[in-house]
């Protein structure tokens, strides 16, 4: 492997094994590096050092169990994450993210975490280009199927409210994602639309019509019709990555057309359930 490739490896590495004590004899032995100038090759290449890296990635996998599994308790995501108690994981936490756990779990300021995590997202963009995910596209006839729906309007950073507005609804009604597929309907680029006009929509497959509810979910359908499919494994922070691939490269290249409906991901596997590494998103361009 070359240099580039060291530290990507050691990046996967790292998120996917963050239930683990991470020294750096482990990390250099995994970049195949020399532990004495281990520190001073990933501060230089990524801007941070190791340590902080793995305390970002942890207190953002943290934020998301708190947001979003709020059935763990918060001494189990302290000791998830490293830390021996509750009080010192809400210590570090605050300071990190600027709202206690509980305050968090309660209602995330979702628009300041963003800010916080910014670099941290660049980072990630910039040096874990998508490795994973191929770039085999499959044409496939998707069935009709009828989903309740959530739409989010607004910017996408606040998106974190209205997924917790959906498990909530799911959660009353039986309908996890064990037993119900998740969809979002993506109406818009997020890179060329004005934040407050963005929409999407969170959806998870039914078999009879939504009733009425203070949620403001309702019943829709995603026809059955020709799409082309791809398979993106890794981090949302990449995905727009898989989705230019598709636009810019392979449709061209295909002569196919596109049909007058919205592009639409299925959620196989979700972060924190699984490691960023390991989302499965499958990613469904609706065709003629």
């Amino acid at each position: 492997m070359n240099y580039q490739e060291r530290f990507h490896q050691l990046l996967n590495y790292i998120d996917s094994h963050l239930d683990e004590e991470l020294t750096v004899d482990k990390l250099s032995r995994i970049a195949c590096l020399s532990k004495y100038h281990f520190h001073r090759q990933f501060s230089s290449l990524f801007g941070i050092t190791a340590f902080a890296y793995i305390r970002q990635a942890r207190m953002k996998r943290a934020s998301y169990q708190l947001a979003f599994k709020k059935d763990m308790k918060v001494v189990d995501i302290a000791v998830a994450n490293g830390y021996e108690s509750s009080e010192a994981f809400s210590r570090a936490f605050s300071q990190s993210i600027g709202q206690n756990p509980s305050k968090f779990r309660e209602q995330p300021q979702w628009t300041s975490w963003h800010e916080k995590y910014q670099q941290f997202k660049k980072l990630r963009i910039q040096r874990m280009k998508s490795d994973k995910y191929s770039h085999l596209v499959e044409i496939v006839n998707f069935s009709e199927t009828k989903v309740a729906a959530l739409e989010h309007l607004g910017a996408l950073e606040l998106l974190g409210n209205t997924i917790n507005s959906f498990i909530d609804w799911r959660r009353k009604n039986n309908l996890s994602p064990n037993v119900s597929r998740t969809f979002n309907i993506v109406y818009d680029d997020p890179a060329v639309t004005e934040p407050d006009k963005y929409r999407c929509e969170i959806c998870a497959s039914i078999k009879s019509d939504v009733k009425q509810n203070e949620y403001g979910v309702i019943t829709k359908i995603i026809p059955t019709g020709r799409c082309a499919v791809i398979k993106h494994i890794g981090s949302d922070d990449t995905i727009s990555e898989t989705i230019t691939y598709l636009y810019s490269e392979w449709l061209p290249q295909s002569e196919e057309e596109l049909r007058d409906y919205p592009l639409f991901f299925e959620r196989v596997s979700f972060f924190p359930d699984v490691p960023e590494t390991e989302i499965i998103t499958d990613i469904y361009l609706p065709l003629k």
